[in-house]
């Protein structure tokens, strides 16, 4: 039987007139059977630290802030991938804004990807027309690699996975996109990160302003 993954997707910035330079669409992926032990070990930190809320980088405090920093510790003592997909917005080329923002996944879903696995793609709601243009996504990616199981929007408060997504892409985007970082949390669990590897934010691509990201 072939492996399977599952994909959890979310993105930050991305929306087109919110004076941020740079946005970025971000992936935590897990081989599938890992899913649930991933969730419960990030719910024993969680209950650790007494923290019962979703995890989302626009929630970040100093009052939980060991929790954040022992999250990403277990992010890099585990096997799961994060990728990221960066382009800087005033550089867009496309005559629907929207449009581009689903390339984009198209560009980060089909970045080293194995023919010999299946893949499960969950993305946050976006809106009352994401469903069928996840849809569309879901063919598109499949004319070309046919190893997409299943690309669907599913809420970020049904998978600790999809949070965590959040959680890193946040900080990638607020290293990116805020000069003065005035949220010492913030900056705390950025370090960490960096901590954890060489180089958090790469230069764009001169052709095509877009960037990758992959920590693991």
């Amino acid at each position: 039987m072939n492996k399977t993954f599952n994909i959890y997707c979310d993105e930050s910035c991305h929306i087109e007139n919110d004076h941020k330079k740079y946005m970025f669409l971000g992936s935590i992926s897990s081989a599938y059977p890992q899913v649930k032990r991933h969730t419960e070990r990030i719910n024993d930190i969680k209950k650790k630290y007494n923290f019962y809320a979703e995890i989302k980088w626009s929630h970040v405090s100093m009052s939980k802030i060991q929790f954040y920093l022992d999250l990403i510790d277990y992010f890099f003592d585990t096997d799961l991938r994060y990728e990221a997909i960066g382009v800087e917005k005033s550089k867009i080329q496309c005559d629907d804004y929207d449009d581009n923002y689903y390339e984009m996944y198209y560009r980060l879903l089909t970045r080293k990807k194995d023919t010999l696995y299946t893949y499960n793609v969950y993305l946050d709601i976006k809106d009352t027309l994401s469903a069928f243009k996840v849809q569309r996504l879901k063919e598109i990616l499949n004319v070309r690699y046919g190893v997409f199981r299943n690309v669907q929007t599913m809420s970020s408060k049904e998978s600790t996975l999809m949070q965590l997504a959040d959680f890193i892409t946040g900080a990638i985007s607020y290293e990116a996109n805020d000069e003065f970082k005035q949220n010492q949390a913030k900056v705390q669990i950025i370090e960490k990160i960096k901590k954890h590897c060489n180089s958090l934010i790469p230069e764009p691509n001169t052709t095509s302003n877009i960037f990758f990201i992959d920590l693991e």
